[in-house]
């Protein structure tokens, strides 16, 4: 770089023209470096208020796959139903909903387990009295449920379960609708009811002592339940053959004597108590004293009807051949299902 001096000499050689003409080359490269900062300046802020926004886009388009509407059709937003269900919603959230939960889901399960409930008493046992299937379970006293009396289940713990747990299956499916934190609480909140209650009934009512056997069986019991529940959610997509003979499998133990009647009428008796969960509002699973709607002999008005089109052909006759008809379908869709039933635990009483 030239000195001053020089700098000066220069501009006498050239001329005032040519100075001016330096000065001013000079004046444009640094207007031009400073445009390139400015540009570059405005560039950088321009990207992270770009980024900001898809950050913030994307966590407005992310949601939780179980999610439910905020409200329901003729459901307001506040007052004590919508107390109820932001605890519902954020259930997991803290110490005083987990209470909410488990006595909720507690009073929900005693609705379950006495659908198909049974004693027997210390006295029958003492004097020998208890029953015993080919199996070797044990048969003990029903509660003159519909379950023993109209469809011919006998009052042993492998009936109860299996109402049970077909009860608390239609709870958890309403149960998916809630967030899914919500969901995964409650719904474990309810097998651990079934479970403690299970192993009493092998302890107090089966006079199973040994702790190692009630682990054993409960081992299987969770299995099935496992079961049960893949079992189920199949029928309720491929259609009523598939959830019939999910029923018959497990309910009724692949019996050959079973009438289809009965399986149609249970099949009914569930979609109609799906439909009727679908419509209750969330805060009615904490406040509502029973959430069933009906009983499953209620459907069988529904099954026993004829359809138009055998009324208007007046094909009443041909009634026995579309049961037989429908009979054949539930067995063949029973024959391509993978699950298989599984062993029934034989309590027998202890030595």
């Amino acid at each position: 770089m030239a000195c001053p001096s020089c700098r000066s000499g220069l501009g006498l050689l050239r001329g005032p023209a040519a100075s001016s003409t330096l000065r001013q080359g000079l004046f444009a490269e640094s207007t031009t470096t400073t445009t390139a900062r400015a540009a570059a300046l405005s560039f950088s802020q321009s990207s992270r208020t770009s980024s900001r926004r898809s950050t913030n886009l994307s966590q407005q388009q992310s949601r939780r796959i179980h999610t439910t509407r905020p409200c329901r059709e003729g459901e307001s937003g506040g007052g004590l139903a919508g107390g109820f269900r932001k605890l519902l919603a954020s259930v997991a959230g803290n110490q005083s909903s987990s209470y909410i939960a488990y006595g909720a889901t507690q009073r929900i399960y005693k609705d379950c387990a006495k659908q198909a409930d049974y004693t027997i008493t210390p006295e029958d046992r003492k004097a020998g009295r208890v029953k015993e299937t080919a199996d070797g379970e044990e048969i003990g006293t029903g509660n003159g449920s519909i379950w023993h009396q109209e469809f011919g289940l006998l009052p042993t713990f492998s009936t109860w379960a299996h109402v049970t747990m077909l009860h608390l299956y239609l709870v958890v499916v309403r149960l998916r609708c809630l967030d899914k934190d919500a969901h995964a609480t409650w719904q474990a909140q309810l097998v651990d009811h079934f479970f403690h209650q299970a192993e009493e009934k092998m302890d107090r009512t089966h006079d199973m002592s040994s702790r190692v056997m009630r682990q054993r069986y409960l081992q299987d019991l969770f299995v099935q339940w496992r079961g049960v529940v893949l079992a189920y959610d199949e029928g309720l997509v491929k259609g009523d053959a598939v959830l019939a003979a999910a029923v018959w499998r497990n309910l009724f133990k692949g019996r050959e004597d079973i009438d289809v009647r009965t399986l149609a009428t249970i099949v009914s008796w569930m979609r109609n108590e799906l439909k009727y969960l679908d419509f209750m509002e969330d805060a009615g699973l904490a406040l509502h004293t029973t959430l069933f709607k009906s009983k499953p002999d209620a459907e069988f008005s529904v099954v026993d009807k004829l359809v138009p089109s055998l009324e208007k052909s007046g094909a009443a006759a041909d009634v026995e051949g579309v049961a037989a008809a429908g009979e054949a379908e539930v067995k063949a869709s029973s024959q391509k299902a993978a699950q298989k039933p599984k062993p029934t635990p034989k309590f027998k009483t202890a030595a």
